[in-house]
């Protein structure tokens, strides 16, 4: 079935095609970025989220389309919008000249916010705040900050480790992030126990809130307080498979398909915990409004 020419909104083709050299501009823009990327932080297991979270905020960005093309949302902000291209440019320059990476990544999302600023406005850029927003956990962090945290969290989780295998009779003992069950020693690495675990699930997490549309603000701020101790188990959860698989069957074993395979059990642990988490927090609301309603019968 064909539609006619009189059925076509008047505006839809032209809206349409004025994104074109805004998102050509974006392209040429970033594609080397993104090249970049793909070679360097985006390969290692630290980041190798980045291409995830960008897939998904493109998604996201393509179910919000009809902001972009119906051009409902047309009240400008000419003045804010163009100081904030202005610096995000400006960012964007440092970041890239300068190879700090936070800068150069980071300044898409103002870039994307100070356009739709400047073409359609505020009221569209509240109608895709989320996938902007998205974009946040595609940021390298400070390496900084990574060391500082990540090796607390790993010395929590190989601790916890060792507890619980002891507690099954298994001869482990543990040296700071090093776990030695019987002839093998295992460090625990950023990937299994660090803070860009914690970053990826938090965006998990919100993005499942995203998804399922849960209206509650004290809801959904405490599902997101609760990923860290949920990314937490779950990385001991994680850990402790790959030293039984080390240990029962040796270390080729352990640090080959079964290692990336734990990785996966993480992801589905952790997914089955945010959704148990937040149905168990439904429930209490549900129990607490019943007998907030009895008490004022």
């Amino acid at each position: 079935m064909t539609m006619s020419i009189e059925n076509q909104s008047p505006n839809s083709l032209p809206h349409q095609w004025q994104w074109m050299p805004i998102v050509l501009g974006i392209l040429i823009l970033f594609i080397p970025t993104y090249v970049d990327l793909t070679s360097t932080l985006w390969a290692s297991d630290e980041q190798g989220h980045g291409p995830i979270i960008l897939m998904i905020s493109l998604f996201l960005f393509w179910q919000k389309r009809e902001v972009f093309i119906s051009g409902n949302y047309q009240d400008s902000r000419p003045v804010l919008g163009g100081v904030l291209l202005i610096f995000s440019l400006l960012v964007y320059i440092v970041g890239r000249s300068q190879d700090i990476l936070i800068f150069e990544v980071g300044s898409q999302i103002l870039i994307l916010a100070s356009i739709i600023l400047l073409t359609l406005g505020s009221k569209a850029l509240k109608k895709v705040w989320f996938p902007l927003f998205f974009l946040i956990f595609m940021l390298p962090l400070p390496v900084t900050v990574v060391d500082a945290l990540t090796l607390p969290m790993k010395i929590a989780v190989s601790n916890v480790a060792e507890m619980i295998l002891y507690q099954f009779d298994y001869p482990i003992a543990r040296s700071g992030v090093i776990l030695q069950i019987g002839y093998y020693k295992l460090l625990v690495a950023d990937a299994c126990a660090g803070l860009h675990t914690v970053f990826t699930l938090e965006a998990m997490g919100l993005l499942y809130l995203h998804l399922i549309k849960r209206d509650s603000f004290a809801r959904n701020l405490s599902l997101a307080l609760l990923i860290i101790p949920i990314s937490f188990f779950a990385n001991t959860v994680r850990v402790i498979i790959l030293v039984l698989v080390t240990y029962h069957y040796g270390d080729e074993v352990g640090q080959g398909f079964i290692h990336d395979f734990a990785g996966l059990v993480l992801f589905g642990v952790a997914l089955v915990l945010i959704i148990f988490v937040d149905s168990f927090i439904h429930w209490c609301e549900r129990v607490y409004q019943r007998r907030k309603q009895k008490s004022t019968v």
